[in-house]
């Protein structure tokens, strides 16, 4: 199975397990989903390092790595609720809807979920900072497949962050072309690097120069 199969059941299996959640909070006869979430957290550990990832798996990889990071840390609430009985109203408002307003932002960055009453805890330490994707070229033209792998993880980051898309790659290339022609000449730089970056909620493009 490749890398990039591998991702995609990744995938799967997150969004299987949310829904096994939903189940089970849903449900009180019903058994936490810790079969399908150490499938997941077994994928999470085998690619933390990042050594076999490209710029655009690691960028997906980060993107689920963080999505888990902020369900789990919801799971944890909603289980310990669930484990001492609702005390606040709120609390109730919890079960029901989902983590309140304050809450969307997980606690810590890394963590271990603590599920139902006398199942097992998983545990996983994964790194959910987001990773800039990087990536230099001389001759945007001849170097397509570099300039499709950078439109790639910026418009996985704007989806990500909720922004507009705009345009294709046609005009991307185009754009990137014509900033690299631009610096080339005003610092006289073999090569122009570009990153995609997170900056408090936003998705930036960066170039610069570089020898």
């Amino acid at each position: 199975m490749t890398t990039d199969e591998e991702l995609n059941v990744l995938d799967t299996q997150l969004r299987r397990l949310k829904i096994e959640y939903e189940i089970y909070f849903n449900n009180p006869t019903k058994k936490p989903p810790t079969d399908v979430e150490w499938k997941v957290l077994s994928l999470l550990r085998k690619f933390s390092d990042g050594v076999r990832l490209n710029f655009s798996q690691r960028f997906r990889y980060n993107e689920m790595a963080q999505r888990y990071a902020i369900y789990s840390d919801l799971w944890r609430k909603k289980s310990r609720i669930r484990e001492e009985g609702y005390r606040r109203p709120q609390d109730a408002l919890l079960s029901v809807q989902g983590v309140r307003p304050e809450e969307h932002e997980p606690e810590h960055k890394a963590y271990g979920v603590a599920v139902g009453a006398g199942a097992a805890a998983a545990a996983a330490a994964v790194s959910v900072e987001p990773q800039p994707f990087a990536m230099s070229c001389s001759d945007p033209r001849a170097e397509r497949e570099q300039v499709a792998k950078l439109y790639e993880a910026l418009t996985r980051a704007k989806k990500k962050a909720g922004e507009a898309v705009s345009g294709n790659l046609d005009s991307f290339t185009s754009f990137v072309e014509k900033k690299t022609k631009q610096l080339q000449k005003q610092y006289g730089c073999a090569k122009v690097e570009y990153t995609v970056e997170f900056q408090q909620g936003q998705v930036k493009l960066k170039a610069k120069a570089k020898q």
